[in-house]
Parts: C-alpha cells; structure tokens; sequence
C-alpha cells in the first residue's frame, strides 16, 4: 500500500508517527542496575557485530524516507550513542534532512553524558540540537552503585554545564525514580535544577525487558512526585505543546524554571503515542514494551527501493495497535516477553 503524500500516516489508533528513536549502538560503558544490570551484561556477554549494526548510511537512508512519511523528531540513543565511532558524522548527515513542511528535523540525543565535555562542541557544530543526559542521584556513592562502574556524579554535572555551553540546549535531565533507592532525593534533585534553565525530568520506574527487577511496590507514582515538590515550591501545569509529548509539564509559579513527570505506569499515555524505534541492527519496534521487531535491516541489505522502504514502514505502522501501559495490570507477570530497554533505547 503506497503511502499518500501530505497525507498523516496514521495506525489502527489513529495514532500519527511523529517521532523516530534510533538507536545507534547495544554498547554502554554504564552498567546501571534497571537497564543493563552486570549479573546479565558481564564480561562475558556478547553484543553485536560491528557489522550486524546499521551503517550511517542505511540509517541516514531509513531516516530520509521516515521523514518524507510525516516524521518530523529523531533521536539518537543506544545503549550508549557517544560509544559508537563516527557518531559526529551520522548527527550531520541527519542535521540535513528536511521534514515536509520544509524545515529543519528535529534532531537530539540522549546519552549518560560521559563523553560529553569532549564532544559536545563537535556535535553541536555538526547540527544537533539537544541532549537528554540521564541522572539518577546527586550523592556520589549512590550514583556510582547505580551505574555499578565507579563513574562520580561530578562528571555528569560537567557534561550538564558541557552541553549547555556548547548550545545544547535547554539540557533535559532524565532521573529514574525507584522507591527506596532514590525518591529520598525528588526535592534535593529539583531544588538544584530549579533555576538553571535546565529541564529535570523524573521517570517512573519501568518494567521494560525482563533483567531490571521490576515490580510495582517499586514505582514512585509521578503524582507523589509533583506533591512533594509542590509542598516546597508552588507549582503549576503547563499545556502540552504537542499532542504526543510522553511529559507532564509543571513550572514553578516563582518563575524558576519547569520539571516534568513521564507516567508510563500510573498514567499511561498510549492514546497519543506517535513514537518508533529502530534497533542497532534494523528492527523496527512500534512500542517501548514490544516483544518483537520488523526486520528493515534485511530489506535495505536485500536491494529494496526507497518506496518499497516507505511501503513497508507505513505498512507496518497502519497495523499497529500497541497500548500496553493501557493493559499492563491485566497482563500476567512473567508470561510476556520484551526487548530490553538498552536495546532500543528508552
């Protein structure tokens, strides 16, 4: 079925796709406990071939033809996106695509920050717009027992500073809250973002994949979050700018800056998902908490034409029907199986 230009690519939801995350490696060199936890990513443990991955140039050519269907963001992520060779190259070959209004795609990143103060200049230079760094604890020996290599909080701070010198900005900072391990931290966190022009945004804890421990008396619910902070400094909702923005926007009435929630677990926001994920090796996820892919790796390996791409991206998309945060207490734990999350990216 032939995708209909100018017309929106809608699926069985009438959901648009709006946004396409591409994770560009299944490396990291964090091993952080609710994402690539090292009793499962050891030594030992084997990720993929360099050439298993997509190359640049199968991304940029997936990535051309997503925006031509309606796609309007892309977002590199991993694994850890710094970690891959070249990455400088392939941010300024996706700066240069153009969405179908005529402007520049919306191109960002999110990364653990770690390379950063090196290459932040470079990639801003290159056309990336913005990163997301995630932060999970302003306490150094906790931040270092969450991502389990050592690595001190205070190299995260730099790489905040970093980005934010370099134009990459407003810096969002994604924190995973856990209870009992860091909620201790919600006011602490926000009182050192407040005021900085940088976007903390809390995240509630997730069952993605099946390695993170996940259950529900871990969860932080995101309107505990906002209560507690709003305690301490009056708050106010701010209006989705976007329909399909995962973030609950709230800023302070001081005028100090904003925080955001992102309730995937108490709130779900399937309804208005207009997002897709493509793996380091080429399989197309049409949710977060999918079990399988669409392999586009074996059709732009297999001599498919642009518009055979397009047909098979759009034709997959019409079918989905993805809502499982909708669904996620009447699923049996244990009997569904997902991609990790440092597989596609969050």
């Amino acid at each position: 079925m032939n995708a209909q230009p100018g017309a929106p690519l809608l699926d069985a939801r009438a959901r648009p796709l709006h946004d396409l995350r591409i994770s560009v490696t299944d490396r990291c060199n964090f091993r952080c406990v609710y994402c690539m936890p090292k009793e499962i990513f050891g030594r030992d443990f084997q990720f993929r071939e360099r050439s298993e991955l997509l190359s640049f140039e199968e991304i940029e050519r997936l990535a051309r033809i997503a925006v031509a269907l309606g796609v309007r963001k892309l977002r590199l992520t991993g694994g850890e996106p710094l970690l891959r060779r070249g990455i400088v190259d392939l941010v300024a070959r996706l700066s240069a695509l153009k969405t179908l209004d005529g402007n520049p795609v919306d191109l960002a990143m999110t990364t653990n920050g770690s390379a950063l103060p090196v290459m932040a200049g470079q990639l801003k230079a290159a056309g990336l717009q913005r990163v997301t760094i995630s932060l999970d604890s302003l306490d150094d020996a906790r931040f270092k027992a969450i991502n389990d290599v050592n690595f001190p909080v205070s190299r995260v701070l730099q790489a905040i500073e970093a980005a934010e010198a370099a134009g990459l900005g407003p810096v969002k900072i994604n924190t995973v809250l856990k209870r009992g391990v860091n909620d201790d931290e919600i006011l602490a966190l926000a009182e050192h973002f407040r005021g900085t022009g940088q976007v903390l945004r809390f995240i509630e804890f997730m069952d993605v994949g099946t390695t993170n421990g996940w259950n529900l008396d871990a969860v932080v619910p995101s309107g505990e979050v906002v209560s507690r902070i709003n305690e301490r400094w009056a708050l106010e909702p701010v209006t989705k700018t976007e329909p399909g923005e995962t973030a609950n926007r709230w800023r302070y009435t001081d005028g100090s800056g904003e925080i955001g929630v992102i309730s995937s677990v108490t709130n779900a926001f399937c309804g208005n998902c207009s997002r897709a994920r493509v793996s380091a090796e080429g399989q197309l996820y049409t949710c977060l908490f999918a079990g399988s892919g669409y392999d586009l790796r074996a059709l732009l390996r297999g001599g498919a034409d642009d518009q055979q791409l397009a047909d098979a991206l759009s034709g997959h998309w019409r079918k989905r029907d993805d809502n499982y945060s909708e669904l996620r207490a009447a699923l049996t734990p244990g009997k569904r199986t997902r991609i990790e999350m440092s597989y596609i990216g969050g």
